[in-house]
């Protein structure tokens, strides 16, 4: 070997970039760099947070309830349940999914959406995958928030539905005294008779159960086989066994109504984000 070579052997660098001779600090048993981050492998992992989870403090406060400082106290005073059980240790975690109760209320720290969609034919109302089309895929990009439908319409039924993540407007809908009216314009397969309509229009007892409509008439300028219906139900399972009882068949069932909310301005398959004169006006229903 030369001597050329023999230097070169002695300067060789070390896997870490320094000089394995002539550097001071790896002279000294110390590392020529310093791993970044800090801490062992294992120390970071302890420390990475769950981005699903957050704490029940900011989970209250974000709901709107009060302030985080202020959530602590109520949480260390047995106001807040998750899932169903009391829960009083500070830094507890939940996930967004978590039914979480202040006072006996739900609460929900996603900003509130309120979507209206104009339905087409042919999209289930469900938030359930594998059902084929549903209404969840045409109103995918409407918000980051998990909103779910009000209601249904059946996947060959068509018009306006009601998304939210609001429970507190969401119930409204659910009493069928003091829920929100829902206006159908109605096709069946012959003409309605007289008797009939006012049977419907005088409340009828079918299979023990008494079902009330708000109104029910026939549509001027068109025949007898198209109505509109005005009930305060939130599906319409309801309107064809009323039809179904009395010997017809809905052939086109359409909502075009729920309480002041009209399809004006929102093209089939299109939705729209209520305003706030809108959202003011159906939580005084």
């Amino acid at each position: 070997m030369s001597k050329q070579q023999g230097g070169q052997r002695k300067g060789k660098t070390a896997v870490d970039g320094s000089k394995k001779h002539g550097d001071k600090s790896f002279a000294k048993g110390k590392p020529a760099f310093k791993k970044q981050g800090g801490g062992s492998k294992k120390g970071s992992q302890s420390k990475k947070s769950n981005p699903d989870e957050i704490r029940l403090n900011k989970y209250v406060a974000n709901s709107g309830v009060c302030s985080r400082r202020e959530a602590d106290v109520h949480i260390a005073t047995g106001l807040v349940s998750v899932n169903g059980k009391v829960v009083v240790e500070m830094g507890h975690k939940v996930k967004i999914g978590d039914e979480v109760r202040y006072d006996g209320a739900r609460i929900n720290p996603e900003k509130k959406a309120y979507v209206l969609l104009n339905k087409p034919k042919g999209f289930a109302t469900t938030t359930s995958e594998g059902k084929g089309r549903t209404v969840m895929d045409l109103v995918a990009n409407a918000t980051s928030s998990r909103i779910k439908p009000i209601g249904r319409l059946g996947r060959n039924s068509k018009g306006l539905i009601l998304f939210t993540n609001d429970d507190t407007v969401a119930s409204k809908f659910t009493n069928s005294k003091h829920g929100v009216p829902r206006l159908f314009h109605i096709e069946l397969n012959k003409n309605l008779l007289l008797e009939d309509l006012k049977k419907v229009q005088a409340g009828m007892r079918i299979e023990g159960k008494l079902i009330n409509v708000e109104e029910i008439s026939y549509i001027d300028g068109a025949s007898k086989k198209e109505i509109g219906l005005k009930i305060k139900n939130t599906g319409n399972i309801v309107i064809r066994t009323i039809f179904e009882y009395l010997k017809y068949e809905i052939e086109s069932l359409d909502c075009v109504a729920i309480g002041h909310l009209t399809k004006k301005d929102i093209p089939r398959g299109s939705w729209k984000h209520l305003t706030e004169l809108e959202l003011n006006t159906l939580k005084m229903l």
